[in-house]
């Protein structure tokens, strides 16, 4: 199968789909992510038995192949700093973030929920874009929900209100239920209108723009702050839009997690990474060493590390179902290890929740008493974290997935650790069974 190298992503076009009158053009997902790896895949057209002519079509792409083999990586591997001191694996290139988020949803920006799109979304509160952004769109469809609460309370409140006048109890003893409910509906507006913003120079902004109260003296007194642009923001008289736009810097990079940084480096080879105070790479062995060590708080030496170290167990099961074409994501927000996305999360929500077990079933770890009763103690989990977990996972609509990883004993040759000469002969020494577990209720399940 042969490769071609990856398109930059700042000089693509941009990739919309049309939209109703009214709303904003949605890019299109199915373009813009449509390679599920940061590499470019030429694959060999298909046979078709029907069609005598598919067989040339097949040789010629085959041997023009093999005369002009393709690039499967790009000219120059993306740069990633690595700090010892924030435990991140940092990458700072615009161009090499939206390649590596857009194929494959790769880190999360650190200025945003998931997607990098601080620049979007800086540049949409200066006024210079009208282009919302995924985390807007959310926070206007859950706004929009909230005021279909407010509607539906302030509806039934009503009915109840001409249901008891019509049965006569409106103001027999019934008064304080509908006080009740009066109640409730106030709070529930109250709580979800807009407060007023307090700077921490002590400005105080008012939502209406008419009278603005300020206490910064370098701020006028009469409360005209200049020409009002957009979206509430403010620009002097001899300012120009053009000139915002130009003096905007990006100021947020993507973080990715040692596992992705691992396999962008050791699985794919797309990432070349570094420290953060020299420019020189570091290698394979090198990297998978340090990610080892600073998988614990804090880092131990390398003679300290063991066979179920944290960075082992979650890359070999990164690495299994990144192979097996998932999307892998963090999934600390359901309290489990990692999310499975069957594109992305930009287009549908993750049907897996994904929970490693370590599994030590080598007569070497209980083979003392002292080493035994270690094992038990790490593998001790209760009924009541597993109906947890489950039960989280059930309320999200998500299927809990159990991954059990067995741990091999530790193994050296002549008197030197393998793990650091042979990074595939260590991953093959783990094995990985999954185990799926829903939760069972009464009232569904009667068989």
């Amino acid at each position: 199968m042969a490769l071609n190298e990856v398109a930059d992503a700042n000089t693509a076009p941009e990739i919309t789909t049309a939209s109703p009158v009214g709303k904003p053009a949605r890019p299109n997902y199915n373009q813009l992510h449509a390679k599920p790896f940061p590499l470019d895949v030429h694959p060999i057209p298909t046979f078709i038995p029907h069609n005598p002519f598919s067989v040339l079509h097949i040789a010629y792409v085959v041997i023009s192949q093999i005369i002009f083999p393709p690039q499967s990586h790009p000219p120059v591997p993306h740069k990633a700093h690595f700090s010892a001191k924030t435990r991140s694996v940092n990458v700072v290139s615009p161009t090499s973030v939206r390649a590596l988020w857009e194929s494959g949803f790769f880190g999360k920006g650190t200025l945003s929920r998931s997607e990098p799109t601080w620049l979007e979304r800086e540049r949409r509160r200066r006024g210079l874009s009208t282009d919302e952004t995924a985390e807007e769109i959310t926070n206007r469809r859950r706004e929009e929900r909230r005021e279909m609460k407010r509607e539906r309370a302030r509806k039934e409140r009503e009915m109840v209100e001409d249901q008891l006048k019509k049965e006569g109890k409106k103001d027999l003893g019934m008064n304080g239920f509908n006080g009740v409910l009066h109640t409730q509906s106030t709070t529930l507006s109250e709580r979800d209108k807009p407060q007023d913003a307090k700077p921490a120079n002590g400005t105080i902004l008012q939502n209406n723009t008419a009278g603005i109260h300020s206490k910064d003296p370098d701020l006028p007194s009469d409360g005209t702050f200049g020409s009002v642009v957009a979206l509430g923001t403010t620009h002097g008289p001899n300012t120009s839009v053009e000139q915002d736009a130009d003096t905007i810097q990006d100021q947020e990079s993507l973080q990715l997690s040692y596992e992705e940084a691992f396999f962008l480096t050791y699985g794919l080879g797309v990432l070349d990474i570094c420290f953060d105070d020299t420019q020189h790479s570091i290698s394979n062995v090198d990297l998978f060493q340090l990610f080892r060590q600073h998988s614990y708080f804090p880092a131990r030496s390398s003679s300290a590390l063991k066979p179920d170290d944290q960075f082992l167990l979650s890359y070999v099961v990164y690495h299994h179902f990144r192979s097996l074409g998932w999307v892998v994501r963090d999934g600390i927000k359901f309290a489990v290890d990692y999310l499975l996305y069957n594109r992305g999360p930009a287009f549908s929500h993750a049907e897996f929740a994904v929970v490693i077990v370590p599994a030590y079933e080598d007569p070497y770890w209980f083979e003392t008493p002292a080493r035994s009763a270690e094992t038990k103690k790490k593998i001790s989990k209760s009924w009541w974290w597993l109906h947890g977990i489950n039960r989280v996972q059930a309320q999200v609509r998500k299927t809990l997935v159990l991954v059990y990883v067995e741990v091999p004993p530790p193994g050296c040759k002549d008197g030197v650790d393998v793990d650091i000469q042979d990074i595939g002969c260590v991953l093959q020494r783990y094995k990985v069974r999954e185990f799926i577990l829903k939760r069972w209720t009464p009232n569904r399940n009667r068989d």
